[in-house]
């Protein structure tokens, strides 16, 4: 083997209410798949099929750390989304399949930097700077996929103790087994991916100093404070 010419990085990691640690290999999130939030967004969510995005691994954020505020933007915003975590890959999986390549589910926080995001719309730029930078994908606890109902559930989002982003999983357009085959068709999924699967409306501005706090019932929590 050949030796490494610099120490190897981390292995990112998520805490699981089973006690162990699951290894995050990548993060995908589709974009647009609660109605609401397509329009609050500008978009017709009756003429989009799913679309999907990436953040690093590394930028995943445990629940309860702090989360920086990240440089080059003054429009930070939160997103409150159901996570997947996978734990048996495959390309080109069926919806009825789906849901068994599933290790568990997770709240977490689509963190945008909005301004930079409406900037790369403009010129027709990939998102990137404003979707997978440094601390912008906090998660909570990964809940084995067992005591979990995926189709259904309060999801919310709040600030300082005020609700900013309340719905329902019900109200996703793609189900998590309907996202979760369209993602395989285009990668191979593996153990290890998280897919966040869209967030409900209400989406907004974060400060400094602010305890942000996602929840989703039946799943658990995600809490940061942005500093």
């Amino acid at each position: 083997m050949t030796d490494l010419v610099i120490p190897a990085p981390p292995l990112p990691t998520v805490p699981t209410t089973t006690g162990g640690r699951f290894p995050v290999r990548r993060v995908f999130c589709v974009g647009r798949n609660y109605a609401a939030h397509a329009r609050e967004m500008g978009h017709d969510p009756d003429r989009e099929p799913p679309f999907f995005f990436t953040k690093p691994a590394d930028a995943v954020v445990t629940d309860g750390a702090d989360t920086p505020y990240p440089p080059q933007t003054g429009r930070l915003e939160h997103e409150v989304e159901l996570v997947v975590a996978i734990g048996t890959g495959g390309s080109n999986i069926a919806a009825a399949d789906a849901l068994t390549h599933v290790w568990g589910y997770a709240v977490g926080l689509d963190l945008t930097r909005r301004d930079l995001q409406a900037e790369a719309k403009r010129l027709g730029r990939p998102w990137d700077g404003a979707k997978a930078f440094d601390g912008s994908a906090p998660v909570g606890a990964i809940t084995p996929a067992a005591d979990v109902d995926p189709t259904a559930g309060a999801i919310r989002l709040a600030v300082d103790g005020q609700v900013r982003q309340s719905g329902d999983l019900s109200d996703q357009i793609w189900s998590v087994a309907e996202t979760l085959a369209a993602l395989s068709q285009s990668v191979a999924l593996a153990p290890g991916d998280l897919v966040m699967t869209g967030t409900p409306e209400g989406v907004g501005v974060l400060l400094r100093g602010d305890v942000v706090e996602g929840t989703i019932e039946g799943i658990g929590t995600v809490t940061t404070r942005i500093v």
